[in-house]
Order: C-alpha cells, then sequence, then structure tokens
C-alpha cells in the first residue's frame, strides 16, 4: 500500500508539474507573440476609430497610408510599416541617403562578383578572389585612393542635399541616359533606380554575410 500510495503521489505531482509548465510556455509564447504584432501596429498617434474613408497603404493595405509618404517621390509605396516617416524631419534628406546607399551597394555587389570570376589587374596583390581579403591585400595606397575618390565626390556634391532640388541629382549625366527623355520615362527611370538601389542593398548584406561566414564564392 505504501508503495502504491507514493507511485500515487508522484503521478499526481508529475500531472501538476507538466500542466503548470504548459500553461506558463503558453503565456509566455502569447506574450511574445503579442508584442511581435504590437511592432507592427500602427503608431498611437493615429485614431484607432479610423474613417472608412482614410486613404490605405498601397503596399500594406490593412494600414493607413503614413501620412508624409503622399506618393509625391518615386518609389513611394506607402510602405512604413515601423513609422521611420514620422520622425524623419526632411524626407529628402532621407532620400538622398538612401539613393547614395543604393547606388554605393550597386557598385558594391557588382565588384564583389567582378573580384571573384572577372578579369583582375595584373599583380599579385589584385589577384585576390575573396572579395574581403582583397581590401587588405591592396595595400594602402590602393585604399586611399577610393577613400580619396569618395571624399572628393562627397565634398564636390555636398550642398545638393539640402534644398528644392531632386534627391539623388548631382548633375551628373555623362553619357545622356535622360537625355531627350519625357517628363514620364524620367519618372520611370527614377521609379527604376530606386528599385534597383533597394535590392542591391538587400543582395549586398546577405552577400557580406555569406562571404564572412563561409568564405565561398557568391555563385556556388
Amino acid at each position: 500500500p505504501s508503495r502504491l500510495l507514493i507511485t500515487w503521489q508522484t503521478k499526481t505531482f508529475y500531472i501538476h508539474f507538466h500542466t503548470t509548465t504548459m500553461m506558463a510556455l503558453r503565456s509566455f509564447v502569447l506574450v511574445a507573440l503579442s508584442g511581435v504584432a504590437a511592432a507592427f501596429a500602427p503608431s498611437r498617434n493615429v485614431a484607432v476609430s479610423t474613417s472608412l474613408s482614410a486613404e490605405m497603404s498601397k503596399s500594406l493595405p490593412f494600414l493607413v497610408k503614413p501620412e508624409k509618404l503622399d506618393g509625391s517621390m518615386a518609389g513611394d509605396v506607402g510602405f512604413d510599416p515601423m513609422g521611420l516617416s514620422e520622425i524623419q524631419v526632411d524626407l529628402k534628406y532621407a532620400r538622398w541617403a538612401e539613393l547614395k546607399h543604393g547606388r554605393i551597394c550597386m557598385l558594391a555587389i557588382v565588384g564583389m562578383l567582378f573580384q571573384e570570376y572577372g578579369i583582375h589587374i595584373p599583380g599579385e596583390r589584385f589577384v585576390t578572389t575573396d572579395p574581403i581579403e582583397a581590401i587588405g591585400s591592396v595595400g594602402f595606397a590602393g585604399n586611399a585612393q577610393v577613400f580619396a575618390l569618395i571624399g572628393a565626390i562627397e565634398l564636390g556634391t555636398y550642398e545638393r542635399h539640402y534644398g528644392e532640388g531632386t534627391p539623388g541629382d548631382i548633375g551628373w549625366d555623362l553619357i545622356g541616359v535622360l537625355k531627350g527623355k519625357s517628363d514620364e520615362e524620367v519618372q520611370k527611370a527614377m521609379e527604376q533606380e530606386i528599385q534597383h538601389s533597394r535590392l542591391a542593398m538587400i543582395a549586398f548584406t546577405g552577400a557580406l554575410i555569406q562571404t564572412l561566414l563561409f568564405h565561398k564564392p557568391l555563385l556556388g
């Protein structure tokens, strides 16, 4: 009888412990999910009882379109689930930054592929196929030239970041890409550039992580 009593008590304790643990885990999961949902919820300064006439975001139809994203900029589809546009004083300056990073990443991802599979300048320091290792193999002089060129471009175009000009327009069209195009064609080209810029930023981030982790060619 004593053994049966101990066995019964052990089973009872196990069932109680299992039930309590499962309830705690469920509570934790619910709290975690509610936190994730809150991160993508509209900011509190937007009225909860939004009228049916409110314009919804083109990219996220279940959210109200951010006030500052009025579609006047190329590539603006009302995508701002984190509300970053609300803390931006000047969206044109933010677009300048986005285009700059995008253009750099477009050059960078092409450069990484060319470094692995393309033709290299003669010399032992220029034949490193790993894009990360290549930064160190070219030496100080090679990197100094790159930074000097970047600095010259920045100094020459710095004032264009502020004012009423078009974001990203530094006055360069050396090969006449926009020459003779209508306003609609120019707008389309601007939308294509911002879309490629955003894609390139994602591609460069992925390529950088893959190279740092595995040190293998991007295309296998």
